[in-house]
């Protein structure tokens, strides 16, 4: 999948403006985040499910009292 948006961004870079080979990066980065994030929602998913996933409690407590403050 990144190859395609990998070539689809050489492409319009050698045949199109500036401008469509930003838009096209763009694009690609975009997309990119949004496969990363999905993989790592997944993992949290099967963590919780086979009770794998560990909460970080002085984090959170420290997250929680910023957000007091």
């Amino acid at each position: 999948m990144i190859s395609q948006f990998n070539s689809a961004t050489m492409r319009t870079a050698m045949n199109g403006t500036p401008s469509e080979a930003k838009e096209t990066k763009q694009t690609a980065t975009t997309a990119n985040a949004k496969l990363t994030n999905e993989n790592k929602i997944e993992q949290l998913k099967e963590s919780i499910n086979s009770g794998n996933y560990k909460i970080n409690l002085t984090a959170l407590s420290e997250k929680m009292a910023q957000e007091l403050l």
